[in-house]
Parts: C-alpha cells; structure tokens; sequence
C-alpha cells in the first residue's frame, strides 16, 4: 500500500476534528466535501452557514451537510472564546474589545476552538499567508512543552526504495526556521522524527544529522553547531537512534557509510535528514523533488502543541485532502 494510502486509512480508523477556516474557498470546501465523503475526519467549516451551504451548491457538493458548520457571529461559544484569548494575550497587552474583534477572524476562531479542546487541529493558507497561519496558532495553542520553534518536515517519496524506509525520506526543516542555532536544531530533529512516526508511519526513525563533514572530517564552527545539536537531541530523547555529523551520502549510502563512519548505526541507513539550516533544507528537498522526480508532500508544520498546517496558496484539491488526512495523524499522536 503506498505511503498516502497508509495515512488516509490510519486517519480513517480514529477520525480526528479538523478546522477547515477558509471555508468558502473553491478548493477547500471542494476537498472537505471529498474528506467527508471518504470518512477520513470530521470537519468543521468556520462561516455562515447559508453562504458555505450555497457554495456548495453551486460547486455540486453532496456532503457539506455532514460538516460542523460555526459561524462566530452566531455561535453561543463566541463570547467564550473571546474572554479565552483576552487571558491569554492580556500580558501581552492585548484588550477585551481587541479581543472580540479578532476572535470574528476565522483564523483565530479555529485555534480557539482547538485550545478548548473542540477540535483537534486546522490547515489554512489557501487564501493565508503563513504568517496569518502562524501567528494565532502561536499565540493560542502554543509550542509543544520543550518546543520553542516550529519548523517544517517534507515527506519525499522517492524513486530509489534502496534509501529511506523503501525510498520514502522526511526531512526537516524546510520551511520555517532560517538559521537555526544547536538547541533548536536538536528541537527539530526531535520533531522531525515524531512525524516520521505519526504521519510517515516509521516504525523506527534514525535520524542523520546532516552536514558537509563526516564525523570529523572538516573543522568549521558550523560543523561544531551540528555535533552539538546531535548530542543535545540524543541526550533530550535518549531511544532516539540520531547520528551525526554526516555528510548525505554517508548517511543514505551503505558503502559510503562503513567507509566515512565506521561502527554508526545510522550511517547508510537513514531514514530521516535533518539539515543544518532551512537554505541547505529547502534546496535539498526541490533538488530531490525536480532533478530525482520525487514526490514531495508537505510542509508538514512542527512543533505546534496541536496541529496547525499551512498550505501553499497554488494547491490544489489533492494538496489540501492529503493534508487533512496527515493532520489528523499528527493529532492522533498529540492526543
């Protein structure tokens, strides 16, 4: 079965509550009607209720009924939820009446919702930018304990089943954090390995720690960031099989591996990248994707105490049903 089957059936086995909040977006409803019909989560739609009902006709949508539907200008639960993030945010200075303004922002409805323990996670950014998707999602839910920054894994179905776990990689970050110092990158290669359980599905992840040096085999001081992100990581999650440094084609290629890193239990054996900077990251990942005709789905965000996803704002129906179906994985692993 491949790798997005394996996740839609997982999700379809312990559906999870996912906040649509762009609701009267073409693509997004268009998906949550397929979602719905498929049985893969249970969706709640932020709006008025005529308008998604009337969208949906229009676009010959058959199950939108089945969908939650909360319009914050009518919901009993607005006011609640207003008085919920004016505690949160007031040390920040934020007031009541700012309070009520933004919790009419679908964005922030949806977190809010989330936070009270009424849905489980969200995706936006089909008409958001990431910061818009970010910014209540940090300031609502908050990181994971242990967590100060999010960052993004991809999930690369690869042509090469030699590499990976049968040719699927994930790889972090690739998305969030520019330049990220040790602790941080420690952080993401904990995270990155959590979503190669949750939503890949690795029964065991072993995590390379990436760099242009094998264990030693040049000097640089970012070099010594990444030594010290690997042992910050394993001392963090001590049954984590993580290694590092390595250059990439110690850590995927057997023979490379006994030769670069003797006695490594990850050396050519990795199953999940962990780059040393999101520039290295991003530009790995569309290398493997153009020149190596690789799939690659994500950004899957991380780090988040319950999921928030951010989708590309040229995605598509596919983009945002696949994505539905890997945030309730990674909701079921948050639970």
């Amino acid at each position: 079965m491949a790798l997005i089957d394996n996740i839609i059936a997982r999700a379809k086995s312990n559906k999870q509550r996912i906040v649509l909040p762009e609701s009267l977006e073409e693509r997004t409803i268009t998906a949550a009607d397929k979602a719905l019909a498929d049985g893969i989560a249970e969706i709640i739609l932020i709006g008025s209720r005529n308008e998604i009902l009337s969208k949906a006709g229009e676009l010959g949508l058959n199950n939108i009924e089945k969908a939650v539907i909360i319009d914050p200008a009518t919901s009993e639960k607005t006011a609640e939820y207003a008085n919920l993030l004016y505690e949160l945010r007031k040390s920040k200075g934020m007031t009541p009446e700012q309070a009520a303004t933004l919790v009419m922002n679908p964005l922030y409805f949806g977190c809010l919702i989330i936070k009270s323990g009424d849905a489980d996670g969200q995706i936006s950014g089909a008409l958001s930018t990431t910061g818009d998707t970010l910014r209540p999602a940090l300031q609502i839910i908050k990181c994971e304990p242990g967590i100060t920054c999010v960052s993004g894994a991809m999930l690369m179905l690869t042509q090469a089943p030699e590499y990976g776990e049968d040719g699927v990689l994930v790889i972090g970050d690739i998305a969030v954090t520019p330049m990220p110092d040790a602790q941080q990158l420690a952080q993401i290669a904990l995270c990155t390995a959590k979503t190669a359980r949750s939503v890949a599905g690795f029964a065991e992840p072993r995590i390379a720690m990436l760099s242009f040096s094998t264990k030693g085999s040049a000097k640089h001081e970012v070099v010594d960031k990444v030594v010290e992100a690997t042992k910050l990581a394993a001392e963090l999650a001590p049954e984590l099989r993580i290694d590092g440094e390595l250059q990439v084609d110690a850590a995927l290629v057997p023979s490379v591996g006994a030769k670069k890193a003797p006695g490594s239990e990850i050396a050519g054996k990795a199953n999940v990248l962990v780059f040393p900077n999101l520039e290295a990251g991003n530009i790995g990942y569309k290398l493997i994707q153009r020149l190596g005709h690789a799939e690659a789905i994500g950004p899957i965000l991380q780090g988040i105490a319950r999921p928030v996803n951010d989708l590309s704002r040229g995605c598509s129906v596919d983009d945002i049903y696949k994505m539905i179906a890997i945030t309730a994985c990674q909701a079921m692993d948050a639970a």
